[in-house]
């Protein structure tokens, strides 16, 4: 089964203790630029750098912040 991903640019702040690989290469609970996706209860992180997408679950995330285009009126 092929699933669509609709991903989101992001900065990701997630719970002490579960961290990721960052840019440098290092462990982190915040990524400030991220492509984010989410599915089943998980959150898709491509952290630019790493060249992997790195998957957490949802209790993992504390924070997620995005921008979003205005509304035409």
């Amino acid at each position: 089964m092929t699933s669509h991903r609709t991903w989101l640019d992001a900065s990701v702040e997630l719970v002490d203790g579960y961290p990721v690989i960052g840019a440098d290469g290092e462990s982190t609970v915040f990524v400030p630029n991220a492509r984010v996706a989410f599915e089943g209860g998980f959150a898709h992180l491509g952290i630019p750098g790493t060249g992997v997408v790195q998957i957490v679950s949802a209790p993992a995330v504390r924070r997620i912040t995005h921008r979003i285009e205005p509304t035409a009126s």
